[in-house]
């Protein structure tokens, strides 16, 4: 399993950093739309199984919508179409036989989760790459947050005693998580210092840390959510990694921050 995990890093790891830097942008968002759908889907798996088709067939197309209506610059209409997504699955839900009917504030819950918690965080990512130097930012965030969790498994497997959290995540430790911050800054502080990004070390070095902790979060949550549902990966899709949520879980969370810091600190 460990080499697997260490496999695929290899191959997939140049291929993104290609794909984010300087490849065609059509081709970056259309890895985002992918995602973004494959996280979906992997997510609805774990909170809402047995979701009917027709739903699941609604979820895509206002999916589709989302992003095409954010890269032609439709913010306000994008957004819009999240009413859509509770909206239709409400109605769907009315004329349904009772055993759905009587499930209808569980499943737009669901989807309604889905939205939030997946697309959007993928969203914000198409927007922030047309900041100046936005696809360096995104870089700097998967760096940070793969150096992060890569620092924490470390960090926790030879130094790990105490447990962080051991009703949601046995594995993780206090060392790990301690370890997983401070590879995080050093990582967030070094491609700041080579890439001339953002100001002072001072400031690279607490937005590194707020991504790195927002990220471990993020994984923690979606353990979270595994646990309760009695699932172990979200899905199958990286050898090594799980599926693709089990991968993109501490972005997810950390996606907001840098949106945050870069509507505020970039011209």
């Amino acid at each position: 399993m460990h080499l697997y995990r260490w496999l695929t890093s290899v191959v997939a790891v140049p291929l993104l950093v290609y794909i984010v830097a300087a490849g065609p942008r059509w081709l970056f968002y259309t890895l985002l739309f992918a995602a973004s759908l494959k996280g979906l889907f992997e997510l609805l798996r774990i909170i809402a199984p047995g979701l009917p088709s027709s739903l699941k067939i609604i979820s895509i197309l206002v999916h589709l919508f989302f992003f095409y209506g954010l890269w032609r610059g439709l913010f306000y209409q994008a957004f819009a179409l999240f009413c859509f997504w509770v909206i239709v699955p409400l109605a769907f839900c009315l004329f349904s036989p009772p055993a759905l009917r009587n499930r209808a504030a569980e499943i737009v819950g669901s989807l309604a989760l889905a939205f939030l918690y997946v697309c959007l965080p993928f969203g914000l990512l198409m927007v922030m790459d047309w900041y100046p130097r936005g696809n360096l930012w995104i870089l700097f965030l998967l760096t940070v947050i793969f150096v992060s969790d890569t620092g924490a498994f470390y960090f926790g497997r030879f130094f790990g005693k105490r447990k962080l959290y051991p009703s949601v995540s046995p594995n993780k430790t206090w060392a790990g998580a301690f370890g997983g911050l401070l590879a995080g800054v050093i990582s967030g502080l070094l491609f700041s210092y080579l890439f001339r990004l953002g100001g002072f070390p001072l400031q690279a070095g607490l937005l590194a840390g707020a991504l790195s902790v927002c990220g471990q979060v993020g994984d923690l949550v979606e353990s979270m959510l595994k646990r309760n549902a009695g699932v172990k990966d979200s899905g199958r899709i990286l050898p090594g990694h799980g599926g693709l949520l089990d991968r993109v879980d501490g972005v997810l969370f950390a996606v907001p921050i840098l949106y945050l810091y870069l509507s505020r600190f970039t011209p």
